[in-house]
């Protein structure tokens, strides 16, 4: 695939990123007072035994799995000397319950986070016991850095009842949070401000950091904790949560109305020549999609998008991507501190995000929230002691997964699991000796409406909470039920890109019946119901999951790639 990035001998780092535009992972699976927070009440700290290693979790916002194409670095340090999982998902496609999901290991219908608005967010979530907590009280050292839950900082603690702009979460040797403050509280900047970011560092707000990009700061406080920990004989657990490529201040001249991060001017404009349009746009332009009659009126409704639109939504990728690229050299930054401080040997290193994002597909110049691929999909990389192989991992793996996965490391599943139940499964196994299969489906909900018929809602078999929208994702297929009883059935080994739902197709009558069965079997799952084996025709072993997600980016590249 020829890649034009034009003469610029100032930038000595292209040809090796066009280099790895062309193995970007996904297409590239074509070829192959300070407060310390205080223990868990009724828990006795342990000791850390010998041998458990120190875990860092960086998490992007918003991130599209293709965008990490634009993370040469971390695809370079975690993908060539580690591992690279070809299908990750985001069970509910939105910042505050994935977050919430990443601390759980569960559901939004288990863990009651099923927004990122009243009634739901931050305000929502019970944060007693977390990772964090079951770490802690495991022996670890532990911090989160950077972004918590939308509207932590204005929005009333759960735990508490009380306001929660000074609130610490139990379970962290370290906070430094940024914070959304309340009106009127005197301050200018916040979690979205990139060039004015808020922390709560351990009760106290510390609002010092006007003009410092907030991607570079929660890099360098996070090192900085790399380096205290370092001085002590206990493993650490770091979760540094970045913002970018969320949407955020300060807004641009001519920023189009579509959602764009904020980014340093040394790196605007690196990318005009290589994105000349949105990744949700097809190669040689026409209609994004051109009969949507299939699809539920909320998305059929939606206009094709115009010359403007696709303007505003080239401008959008184009600084996603260099905000992305931004959020790379400062992952290679805390690699590097790692290193110098003797750690990285004993460090397993996660590198994800929150949700997928819209740019163009199903006519949508922006959004997530919705169980399509484009929302639901994120990167996922992981290395570290026995990780460093450079293989690909074609399981599933989710972010509920990723609690327990985090909880497998830290030998402290059983501080957890014995008040909370996990809905996911530790891919430890998958990631040390390879893959198992697709056996669980993956499992998909979000909050769409808050006006909804009670009664047809029962009958459906939905509880009525915020639960409105539910997807079950096989390796094969995708089925989509809404609370208002639409239905939506994809064939994703011939139909990758969700052009044609066969929920009326008589020929996928048998399958139809069988996957709304297994819908209703997972609907209100709890604990390791929700990772029960599909029925054995609906599964698919190593062979046939790595087939099957060969020809699905396949199709994605062939239709949107660059």
């Amino acid at each position: 695939m020829p890649v034009t990035l034009g003469n610029r001998p100032s930038r000595p780092w292209l040809p090796a990123v066009l280099t790895d535009l062309l193995c970007a992972a996904g297409l590239a699976a074509v070829e192959g007072p300070s407060v310390a927070a205080p223990p868990s009440q009724g828990m006795t700290r342990l000791a850390a035994p010998e041998g458990r290693p120190n875990i860092v979790l960086i998490t992007a916002d918003d991130m599209r799995a293709d965008e990490i194409r634009f993370m040469p670095k971390t695809r370079r340090i975690l993908g060539r000397n580690g591992l690279t999982f070809e299908n990750s998902f985001a069970p509910n496609p939105l910042c505050c319950p994935a977050r919430a999901s990443i601390l759980t290991g569960q559901h939004s219908h288990n863990h009651e986070v099923f927004h990122s608005l009243r009634p739901y967010g931050f305000g929502s979530f019970d944060d007693r016991y977390t990772v964090a907590t079951a770490l802690e009280d495991g022996g670890y050292r532990t911090a989160l850095v950077g972004k918590y839950l939308n509207g932590y900082g204005h929005q009333p603690s759960r735990v508490t009842g009380g306001p929660s702009l000074q609130y610490v979460p139990r379970g962290y040797t370290d906070w430094y949070a940024s914070v959304e403050p309340p009106v009127g509280a005197g301050y200018s900047g916040g979690t979205y401000h990139y060039d004015n970011v808020v922390y709560n560092h351990n009760g106290r707000i510390d609002d010092r950091h006007r003009g410092e990009y907030s991607t570079v700061g929660i890099s360098r406080i996070s090192q900085g904790l790399i380096g205290k920990y370092s001085r002590t004989d206990r493993p650490f657990f770091l979760w540094a949560s970045f913002v970018a490529p969320h949407t955020g201040l300060p807004r641009e001249p001519g920023d189009p109305r579509h959602a764009t991060p904020a980014r340093p001017a040394w790196v605007r404009g690196w990318f005009d020549d290589v994105i000349n349009r949105a990744p949700g746009v097809p190669r040689g332009g026409g209609p994004v999609e051109r009969d949507m009659s299939d699809k539920p009126r909320f998305m059929s409704k939606v206009r094709e998008p115009g010359a403007d639109a696709r303007r505003g939504m080239t401008n959008s990728a184009r600084q996603r991507a260099e905000s992305v690229y931004v959020l790379d050299r400062e992952v290679a930054d805390i690699v590097q501190r790692l290193k110098r401080t003797g750690e990285w040997s004993n460090t397993v290193l996660v590198f994800t995000s929150d949700n997928g994002f819209f740019l163009g597909e199903h006519r949508r110049t922006s959004g997530k929230v919705l169980g399509y691929e484009p929302s639901i999909r994120v990167p996922f990389l992981v290395t570290g002691p026995g990780m460093r192989s450079g293989e690909r991992r074609y399981d599933p793996i989710t972010l509920v997964d990723l609690a327990a996965t985090i909880l497998d490391l830290g030998k402290v599943t059983g501080l957890f699991t014995a008040r909370h139940p996990i809905d996911g499964t530790s891919k430890v196994r998958t990631m040390r000796t390879g893959d198992v299969g697709w056996q669980a489906p993956v499992l998909t909900e979000s909050h769409i409406w808050r006006k909804v018929d009670r009664e047809k809602a029962r009958e459906l078999g939905f509880s009525g909470t915020g639960q409105s929208y539910f997807g079950i994702r096989t390796a094969r297929y995708s089925l989509i039920r809404t609370i208002r009883g639409t239905l939506e059935l994809y064939d994703l080994a011939d139909d990758a890109n969700q052009m044609e739902s066969r929920h009326s197709d008589p020929a996928y009558r048998a399958v139809k019946r069988q996957l709304l069965a297994v819908w209703e079997e997972y609907l209100h799952c709890r604990g390791q119901r929700c990772v029960a084996p599909l029925p054995a025709e609906l599964q698919a072993d190593p062979t046939q999951e790595r087939r099957l997600t060969n020809s699905f980016w396949r199709q994605v590249n062939r239709v949107h790639g660059y």
